[in-house]
């Protein structure tokens, strides 16, 4: 059974105005990610990595081009029908975690679903946290958790819907590289359950790491 293509681009670009005039911060770039696909965007800050990630998850609108995400053509889309798409097909793992800070590990997990509306949000965020390594620091606030902690809670937290697609911008940037490791695994465990995983990183010792497809991105060119 060939897998289903979770997002086609065709030729998408990027260009802003500034005050030395149009700056394209990303050239035109076609290719499709399959379901349980896991891909690593590589390249320096400035490259255009961030930029990709946030147009293919709808936070930004393209200069040209098209996207599809699971079939669906994003740029005909208002960004309240972004937004119900990310809700309901995507996840978003942030570099700075963007953990409520007066929530517990579970709270903070549980609060996508509990926003979407399923009863049984708690239960999915325990079994999450057990799947992340830790249900042992369900009761623990952000502070009291450890860097890579508060990546595993992120991680868990873009996934309690069960998106399809999981974007992770810069998800091992501020974490040791043996943690980075770790969250390198799980991230992959995530892809092989089906959910396509695209992560951008500046980190290019992940290159020979990586147990998924690498993309080098230089200069807004992939």
């Amino acid at each position: 059974m060939t897998p289903t293509t979770m997002i086609k681009t065709n030729g998408i670009s990027k260009t802003v105005i500034t005050t030395q005039g149009q700056l394209q911060i990303l050239k035109p770039i076609s290719f499709e990610v399959k379901a349980g696909e896991s891909i690593a965007i590589v390249g320096a800050s400035g490259s255009g990595k961030s930029t990709l990630l946030s147009l293919l998850a709808g936070l930004d609108e393209v200069s040209e081009g098209e996207i599809y995400i699971d079939g669906q053509a994003m740029q005909n889309m208002d960004e309240e029908q972004r937004a119900q798409l990310r809700g309901a097909k995507v996840g978003f793992i942030f570099q700075s975690f963007m953990l409520v800070q007066s929530l517990t590990a579970l709270e903070n997990i549980m609060l996508p679903a509990e926003i979407a509306g399923h009863d049984d949000a708690k239960k999915r965020a325990l079994n999450i946290l057990e799947l992340v390594g830790l249900d042992h620091r369900a009761s623990h606030y952000p502070n009291q958790l450890s860097g890579g902690e508060q990546q595993r809670v992120a991680i868990a937290r873009a996934f309690i819907s069960e998106p399809k697609i999981l974007f992770a911008d810069e998800p091992t940037g501020n974490l040791d590289p043996e943690v980075s490791d770790e969250i390198l695994e799980l991230l992959h465990n995530i892809a092989t359950n089906g959910t396509a995983v695209l992560m951008a990183t500046h980190d290019y010792r992940l290159i020979n790491k990586y147990p998924g497809t690498v993309y080098k991105i230089e200069n807004g060119v992939v």
